[in-house]
């Protein structure tokens, strides 16, 4: 059974996708702003890993929130499930591009297979693939369109500048 919710944030609505006790999809909202829902899926409001991963995108979304921690399955191959496992590992306010992901998973001529599997990755945000960008600097290749991509990766700078300052401050 899947079960969703829909997550107001300032991108859009998100709908969040879970197994009962996994997260297995994360997902903006369609062109027209609302969330493509379907109707096998079963309203989850009240199921904890729901509500926590509710809670964690708030406050990710009100910058109290850097790394997340809820249980995922989003199935995929082997190797996506490794370039997903990498996007992970890359720090909040940072961005990579495709070929140093490549070389980080082992296979620095896999950039393009790179660019493949993040674009499949079904958990966005919690798996940050909006973190990785064109080798030039540019933003290129989010699902959820590069305004998102450019809203995200400003959001994350601004709050990680931030938490820096307070660091220093004391």
């Amino acid at each position: 059974m899947t079960w969703y919710i829909v997550v107001e944030s300032p991108i859009d609505p998100i709908t969040v996708l879970s197994d009962g006790s996994h997260i297995t999809g994360l997902y903006m909202s369609g062109p027209d702003g609302k969330p493509e829902l379907d109707a096998k899926w079963t309203d989850g409001s009240d199921l904890p890993i729901l509500v926590c991963a509710r809670e964690q995108l708030e406050a990710y979304f009100a910058g109290e929130l850097q790394n997340f921690n809820l249980p995922l399955a989003g199935g995929g191959t082997e190797f996506q499930v490794k370039v997903w496992a990498a996007l992970r590992d890359i720090p909040y306010g940072e961005t990579i591009s495709y070929g140093t992901l490549a070389s980080r998973i082992g296979n620095s001529n896999a950039s393009r297979a790179v660019g493949l599997a993040n674009g499949k990755n079904p958990i966005s945000i919690v798996v940050p693939c909006h973190r990785v960008i064109g080798t030039s600097g540019k933003l290129v290749g989010f699902g959820g369109g590069l305004n998102r991509k450019s809203w995200l990766l400003n959001h994350e700078r601004k709050h990680a500048r931030s938490r820096e300052q307070v660091t220093l401050d004391i």
